[in-house]
């Protein structure tokens, strides 16, 4: 079979598949920030498996664990069994994350995927306070399971359900009304009996929506936000599924804004490797779940609890990928912002390494995106019309690397907006 051999993709895989039809490759292997289709093309990835891979392909320090645990005999399918694995995660998720933070959270195993996480976390606020509706914001994805869509802005996404999405109200995001932060409005509706908004038992929000085109909430919006919901007596989920694990620069999105969060959703890079894990973390004054409630028979992924294990350990004992990632961050805002300046019609936002090059022209993201592809770099598109090139490099790369991805870019948008 060649590069070029598709054929078994078209007639046997179903149609939902997506991004294979963006970037129209066989892919073969990868490495660190490469991908290597099977002709031996070579790819840069700013897109990292959108998130997962915040520590590059085949991080060779998570591969070294992975594979001595399987020589080992090590335990593969645990569900919520005691392992060695888990335990020594745990121990190690206290002590490199949350004790240095000051957070005191109790830790829940759901199904392996953000979606599991963000349902777990949305069940849960409803048997705490005994309250049904949730709030959500604008431009918000959770996810693409029922009670994550109820709580997802994206009105396509949404009408994949085929059923009605009830018990939830969306909220603007900071940013969203040109003359307003949008919580002035959220909290007149909350106190007025009038408004036809009852007290929710959550408010669900991102930090920074990826999906939704890389909006940045301010630190200030976030503080006002958690106090709002504090005040009265709603919880605080944070869905740090694609912006935690240092994609922002610190471990966690929230850190910056100085806020706790009763709850937060973790998934995609928390597995380390690429390997499907999923964390809800909770007040433990919150954690009311009876022994099976809430369950799952993939929620024992004990091959990522190692990997995870390692990654922790290795990255975030000391302030070192932290500090990089900052650094890289500023790096491509340089790129995106001297694309802008030459460029009518462009605008860039974003935090650490989640970076968005924005479009009036909506039409132009995807054109940019395919012409890079042909040139040797992936990029994605987001935003309600696709209108935003999102960068999500792994946090790995190195800075002629990501120099390199630039540079590819920075040619993709010349010959889009300039008909180079």
């Amino acid at each position: 079979m060649t590069s070029t051999d598709m054929t078994i993709f078209d007639h046997v895989e179903s149609n939902v598949r997506g991004y294979c039809r963006s970037w129209p490759t066989v892919f073969d292997t990868a490495s660190g920030a490469w991908l290597h289709d099977e002709s031996g093309r070579d790819y840069l990835d700013f897109f990292a498996g959108a998130g997962a891979l915040n520590y590059g392909h085949n991080n060779p320090v998570l591969k070294r664990s992975l594979l001595e645990y399987l020589s080992g005999d090590g335990i593969t399918h645990g569900l919520d069994m005691s392992t060695v694995a888990k335990r020594e995660l745990l121990e190690t998720l206290q002590r490199t994350v949350l004790m240095p933070r000051g957070l005191d959270y109790k830790v829940q195993f759901p199904g392996p995927t953000g979606a599991n996480a963000v349902e777990a976390a949305l069940k849960l606020a409803r048997k705490v306070t005994g309250r049904t509706d949730i709030l959500n914001f604008t431009n918000a994805f959770h996810g693409m399971t029922l009670g994550a869509l109820a709580v997802t802005g994206n009105a396509g996404k949404r009408a994949g359900a085929g059923v009605p999405l009830s018990h939830s109200a969306a909220m603007p995001y900071d940013g969203y009304l040109d003359d307003s932060d949008g919580l002035e409005w959220m909290e007149r509706a909350l106190d007025d009996t009038s408004s036809g908004v009852d007290l929710p038992a959550a408010v669900i929000v991102e930090t920074v929506q990826g999906e939704g085109g890389v909006n940045v909430a301010r630190p200030e919006w976030l503080r006002r936000l958690s106090e709002l919901c504090a005040a009265r007596g709603i919880l605080l989920i944070v869905d740090d599924v694609q912006m935690g694990c240092g994609r922002t620069g610190p471990f966690f999105s929230f850190e910056s804004a100085g806020i706790t969060p009763d709850i937060v959703t973790l998934s995609k890079s928390i597995g380390g490797y690429g390997l499907p894990m999923a964390l809800v973390l909770m007040r433990p004054e919150l954690d009311q779940w009876a022994p099976g409630e809430h369950n799952g028979t993939f929620r024992g992924n004990n091959p990522a609890f190692v990997t995870a294990n390692t990654a922790l350990q290795h990255y975030w004992s000391d302030s070192g990928l932290e500090t990089a990632t900052l650094v890289k961050g500023e790096q491509v805002q340089r790129a995106l912002s001297g694309l802008s300046a030459v460029h009518s019609g462009l605008s860039t936002r974003g935090r650490g390494l989640v970076q968005g090059l924005v479009f009036d022209d909506a039409s132009s993201a995807g054109k940019v995106s395919r012409v890079a592809f042909d040139h040797g770099l992936l990029v994605e598109t987001s935003g309600p019309q696709d209108e935003v090139v999102k960068l999500l490099p792994p946090l790995t790369i190195t800075a002629d690397e990501l120099d390199h991805g630039l540079e590819i870019l920075a040619a993709a948008v010349d010959v889009v907006c300039e008909g180079k």
